[in-house]
C-alpha cells in the first residue's frame, strides 16, 4: 500500500469512529515503517498503541441486574498479528476467525463455523490473550464469566444462574469467555466431589449442547486431564497451548526489547528462561525497561535482562 493511501485510510477510519480500524491501519504503518529499516518510529507507533490498549482494555462490570459481578466485559484491542505462539495455535485460531466470518456460505451447505472452544495450557500461555484477539478480530465484545465466583457465591443456585448466562448468550451476540472453567468442569466420577457441583456440570452440558446462537462460547482450563470427558464432544475445537519454544522465547525477547536493547546478544539469554511463560518472560522484559529507564543507562545490556529473568524466576518457580 501507497504512503498516500495509508493517510486517507487511518484519517477515514477516525473520522468514522472505527477505532479498531484506526489501530489495524496504525499498526500497518508501523509494519511499513520496520521493513523501510525505521526500527525507531516504528516502535514509537506501537508504544503509543500499546499504551492506548492499557486505557482501553479496562473493564466495566456487566450491568445485567441478576449478573451483577459475574461477568465483566471488555473491548479488546489486541490481533492476531501481536500474538507470538505456534504457527499450529495462530492457524487454529485464524480458522475460528474465519469461520465465523464466512459463516452464512458455510450455512448454504448446512454447515457450522466452530463456536464453542476449549483452550488448554500452563497459565500464561496465551488462552485468555486468545479470547482478546479473536473479540478483536471480528469487532465483537468480550465477555468474561468469572467461574470461581459464580460458584462460591451462589452455591446452590449456580444453575440457575447458567442459565441466565445461557440466555445472554443467545440475546446478546459476543465472545463469552468462561474463566477459570475447572471450578464446574471436573471429572464427576472424582469421590470428593459433591453432588451440588455434578448438577453443576450436568446443567452446563445440557446448555452447550442446546446452544444455537451466533456467540462464540471459550472456556479454559489450566488443565484438561482434570476436566470430564463428557465435555470434549461439545466443543467444536480444543487448542492446546504450551510453554514457549526456542523460537518463541527469541521472538518475545525481541519483541519487548527491540526499542531498548540493540546491542544485547538475546541468544545467550535463552538458557536462562527454561520453565518461564509467555506471560512472565513478558513481564521480566517490562522489570528490565522500567530497571534502564529509572537508572537513566543508554543501553540495556544482558545483566539487567538475566537479573529480571532470575527474579521472574524464583518468584514463579521456587
Amino acid at each position: 500500500m501507497a504512503k498516500a493511501e495509508y493517510i486517507l485510510s487511518i484519517i477515514k477510519s477516525h473520522y468514522n469512529n472505527e477505532p479498531e480500524r484506526f489501530t489495524t491501519h496504525a499498526l500497518q504503518i508501523a509494519a511499513h515503517e520496520a521493513k523501510l529499516g525505521h526500527s525507531s518510529l516504528a516502535n514509537d507507533i506501537k508504544t503509543i498503541i500499546d499504551n492506548a490498549k492499557d486505557v482501553k482494555l479496562k473493564t466495566k462490570t456487566f450491568t445485567t441486574p441478576e449478573l451483577q459481578g459475574l461477568i465483566v466485559e471488555n473491548v479488546p484491542a489486541v490481533s492476531l498479528a501481536d500474538m507470538i505462539a505456534s504457527a499450529d495455535i495462530k492457524e487454529k485460531i485464524g480458522r475460528i476467525i474465519s469461520e465465523f466470518v464466512q459463516r452464512d456460505k458455510l450455512r448454504k451447505y448446512d454447515l457450522e463455523n466452530r463456536r464453542k472452544i476449549l483452550l488448554s495450557g500452563p497459565p500464561g500461555t496465551g488462552k485468555t490473550l486468545t479470547a482478546s484477539i479473536i473479540a478483536h478480530e471480528l469487532d465483537l465484545p468480550l465477555y468474561t464469566i468469572l467461574m470461581d465466583k459464580m460458584v462460591t457465591k451462589f452455591m446452590g443456585e449456580t444453575s440457575a444462574k447458567l442459565r441466565q448466562v445461557f440466555d445472554l448468550i443467545e440475546q446478546k451476540k459476543g465472545i463469552y469467555l468462561f474463566d477459570e472453567f475447572d471450578a464446574i468442569g471436573g471429572e464427576r466420577s472424582r469421590d470428593n466431589d459433591v453432588g451440588e457441583m455434578r448438577r453443576v456440570l450436568n446443567s452446563f452440558l445440557q446448555f452447550i449442547e442446546r446452544d444455537n446462537s451466533d456467540s462464540l462460547i471459550i472456556a479454559i482450563t489450566n488443565n484438561k486431564a482434570l476436566l470430564d470427558q463428557a465435555l470434549f464432544r461439545r466443543f467444536d475445537d480444543v487448542i492446546l497451548y504450551h510453554l514457549p519454544d526456542r523460537k518463541e522465547k527469541l521472538a518475545l525477547l525481541k519483541n519487548r526489547l527491540s526499542r531498548f536493547s540493540t546491542k544485547v546478544n538475546f541468544a545467550q539469554l535463552l538458557p536462562n528462561i527454561n520453565g518461564l511463560s509467555h506471560a512472565e518472560i513478558s513481564l521480566a522484559c517490562l522489570d528490565a525497561i522500567k530497571e534502564t529507564v529509572l537508572n537513566e543507562k543508554q543501553q540495556m545490556n544482558n545483566q539487567i535482562i538475566l537479573k529480571a529473568i532470575k527474579d521472574r524466576n524464583a518468584a514463579y518457580h521456587k
